[in-house]
């Protein structure tokens, strides 16, 4: 049986205009910035007119960790808004914006799939209202303002070799990893190394996505530290002059965008950071506009609980006080053999035996979300190849770890497919069971906080971290950062940080090459192992194959 690609299926959407999806949630047209029929953006002051409504029910899409056989976690998201819908329960949907880089790379575009995605698809994946070049812009002006100040006389004394602040743009591309700029005389400045990161990676992303109004946005920015004098001492964005024209620049692209799914339920799509080396949580200010306008929103984090929905409960909640009504983990029995050994070649042959090899994944995160005193549903997201014995083997090591899994055919058949998923989710989120609460302390050390996560959430036994690491953390505590939360970059296939190590290891160690303070957006980057912040494409990247067909239309993203 052949079955339509994502971009068949969304290109034949009987989309509403735009502001009758805002009508659901009672936002007037007025307050709609539209981008041409089928997106906008929600006006500053209709936000801030919401400040004094009560909030909704927030549910957190997760997931275990990725494999080549997919899980399908925004799939999820989507499917489960629209199940809500459907069962007479006002949803909202909020997810992240796609970064160009994976969507030519490999990992694919970002609004879900099958019947289960959010429209229009093509414009999602690619520039959508234009946040992604704000944010880059506005990240590479303070790069270009450093370098202008060290070449207009250097007033504020910056040690040209203690430049903190790298470039960006959304496109992976390893040859700008580490570069040196200002080559090729007197006149171009003074040669200095640098590089590029991906923007997604930007801690502009950080802060757009944290910032809850454009005067908390440019006083975050303005708290950028990028750069040090030979004594130590940091400069500022504010030292710089910068933060005024980032926050112009970003100006509109602080106000969420405003879709709908295959089914005309609301979506917010805004911001983007990545969960490996960034946060990994849709905006702040969507999540919180949302809560205000339905009674239940349906949010994810990116990949897998062990990075997403800890960097969620630890960062987001923590920093906007939030706290998750119920958590649904994604699993399918794919990854569940994958993680029990299985090649991808053999995914369709039924192997019960892999299957139940491979639940551990999924139990320790199961485990992992239960210590932030949070109900947890897991979710079977069906695929085709999927047996009974198969599903019977998840759903019984689900109850075996004092939790329950509902099998839901989103993906199939839209929201009707997962109508037994809400209906479960609704009940545990009216129920008001959830007893949230962060990891760890904001008193703690910013190395003990570091340990906790690895420690309490990978199962690590021990951190290695150098002299020099932990001297720069305790410098940070000592000029007032230690009560920062921490921001775990780290590879997504594992709970170690060697992305070959499936399933739930112990005895493993946690190596930090690196910490960087964001002190705008509030958090202490922890860079471990191989992670990169500036991905390459991989051998045959998807941009290969994508392209106009002779009719216009794109072929190829997915």
């Amino acid at each position: 049986m052949s079955y339509k690609t994502d971009i068949e299926i969304a290109r034949e959407a009987n989309k509403k205009p735009i502001q009758e999806i805002g009508a659901m949630l009672g936002i007037p047209s007025d307050d709609l910035l539209p981008f041409g029929h089928d997106k906008a953006k929600v006006s500053a002051d209709f936000i801030a007119a919401q400040k004094d409504r009560p909030d909704g029910r927030l549910i957190l899409v997760t997931a275990i960790n990725p494999t080549p056989a997919g899980e399908g976690k925004t799939t999820t998201t989507v499917g489960l808004g629209d199940a809500l819908n459907r069962i007479g329960r006002k949803t909202a949907i909020c997810i992240r914006e796609a970064s160009l880089g994976p969507c030519f790379g490999m990992k694919g575009g970002a609004a879900g799939g099958g019947y289960a995605q959010v429209v229009p698809m093509e414009e999602m994946n690619l520039h959508f209202t234009g946040d992604f070049h704000a944010i880059t812009s506005a990240h590479n002006l303070l790069s270009a303002m450093i370098d202008n100040h060290i070449y207009w006389g250097n007033e504020l004394g910056i040690d040209e070799r203690r430049v903190a602040w790298r470039r960006v743009m959304d496109m992976n591309d390893r040859a700008l990893r580490q570069t040196v700029v200002s080559l090729g005389g007197v006149a171009n400045g003074f040669p200095r190394e640098g590089g590029f990161d991906i923007t997604v990676a930007s801690e502009v992303m950080a802060i757009l996505c944290l910032a809850t109004d454009l005067a908390d946005l440019q006083k975050r920015l303005g708290d950028i530290i990028v750069a040090y004098r030979r004594d130590r001492s940091p400069i500022y964005a504010r030292d710089i002059k910068a933060d005024g024209a980032m926050t112009v620049l970003l100006q509109q692209a602080m106000q969420p965008n405003l879709v709908q799914t295959l089914e005309n339920n609301p979506a917010f799509v805004h911001g983007g950071p990545f969960a490996n080396i960034a946060h990994g949580c849709n905006s702040v200010i969507a999540t919180t506009t949302a809560l205000k306008l339905a009674d239940y929103v349906v949010t994810e984090a990116g990949f897998g609980a062990d990075l997403g929905a800890e960097k969620f409960m630890n960062i987001k909640c923590r920093k906007a006080g939030l706290a998750p009504d119920c958590v649904v983990l994604v699993a399918t029995v794919r990854a569940m053999k994958m993680n029990g050994g299985v090649a991808k070649s053999d995914l369709g042959v039924e192997n019960v035996q892999a299957v139940v090899a491979g639940c551990p994944n999924l139990g320790r995160h199961i485990s992992n979300l239960k210590t932030f005193g949070v109900p947890v549903v897991v979710a079977i997201n069906h695929f085709v190849t999927d047996t009974e014995a198969e599903i019977q083997a998840v759903k019984d090591y689900v109850t075996s770890q004092g939790s329950e899994a509902i099998l839901s055919r989103h993906w199939e058949l839209g929201g009707e497919g997962a109508e037994d998923l809400a209906h479960r989710v609704a009940r545990i989120a009216d129920s008001g069971v959830s007893q949230f609460a962060p990891l760890y302390r904001d008193d703690m050390g910013l190395f003990e906080k570091i340990e906790a996560i690895a420690k309490r959430i990978y199962r690590a036994d021990e951190v290695l971290a150098d002299k020099k690491i932990r001297d720069q953390l305790r410098q940070w505590e000592e000029a007032g950062y230690g009560h920062l939360p921490v921001c775990m970059a780290k590879t997504q296939y594992s709970f170690s940080t060697d992305p070959n190590l499936r399933g739930a290891p112990t005895g493993h160690s946690v190596p930090v090459r690196e910490v960087r303070l964001s002190a705008g957006a509030g958090f202490v980057v922890v860079i471990c192992g191989e992670i990169m912040t500036m991905p390459g494409l991989p051998q045959v990247p998807a941009a290969e194959s994508i392209g106009l067909n002779e009719t216009g239309q794109i072929e190829g993203l997915f």
